[in-house]
């Protein structure tokens, strides 16, 4: 595993295959390269309505990547080497699997989205978010009074159960790629985005590991280490 100290927070997360051309997009696009861990200039597209650092400063800090368990505070009783341990173990239990992905929009914001429904994507998300579970610190009382009022009854029951609201059923796999936007400009950007992304898309991705990442104590995330889906073909 990376070292790195004074980590805040800790994530499971989808990243694409280090210096592959999908993972150059994301960084350069973002601005933040998670796996290296260091901003990167990136570039602008023509057609853009709004400078890109605008465009992309809320997603920035986390790198191009898909959530499959939220940032979590690491137990007071927990250590590193055992979280190490257990996302082994887990990802051993999956094999690869085909994800065709789509540029779209979820609420007001652009994002790479799965083509369809994907089973063994959803099996994967759902095993890390209950399994690594006894690795999260409780949320403070605090956290959950500032938590907005907008979310539904099932979605408080899983705040509440995991410490975020979008998992199991309520779990939607989006690689993000920019902050809030206006319908307009959401639009435009999207038609800049397309010619970069329809590439990178045209076949499946392939998942073939999960990765943890560790937030710094300025904000920024980065991966520490890859594990490898390896389950083998039934006998």
């Amino acid at each position: 595993m990376r070292i790195m100290r004074d980590i805040r927070r800790w994530a499971i997360y989808y990243v694409p295959a280090e210096k592959s051309a999908f993972a150059r997009f994301g960084a350069d696009w973002l601005g933040w390269d998670a796996q290296a861990g260091r901003a990167i200039e990136g570039y602008d597209p023509p057609g853009l309505p709004l400078p890109r650092a605008e465009i992309t400063a809320q997603p920035r800090k986390y790198g191009f990547h898909a959530t499959l368990k939220a940032p979590f505070v690491l137990g007071d009783d927990r250590e590193p080497a055992a979280l190490d341990a257990a996302i082994t173990a887990l990802a051993g239990e999956f094999e690869p699997f085909a994800l065709p992905l789509v540029l779209g929009t979820l609420g007001s914001f652009l994002a790479l989205l799965p083509a369809e429904p994907n089973a063994p994507l959803d099996a994967l998300a759902a095993a890390c978010v209950t399994r690594l579970d006894t690795f999260r610190a409780p949320e403070a009382a605090e956290h959950r009074r500032r938590h907005p009022g907008t979310m539904t009854e099932r979605q408080r029951a899983y705040f509440g159960a995991w410490g975020y609201p979008f998992v199991l059923e309520e779990f939607h796999f989006h690689m993000t790629l920019t902050g809030a936007l206006g319908a307009e400009d959401r639009a435009k950007v999207a038609a800049a985005l397309d010619p970069l992304v329809a590439p990178l898309l045209a076949e499946p991705r392939t998942v073939r590991d999960i990765c943890l990442v560790g937030e710094d104590r300025q904000g920024m995330f980065h991966l520490l280490k890859r594990f490898p889906l390896a389950r083998g073909p039934a006998i």
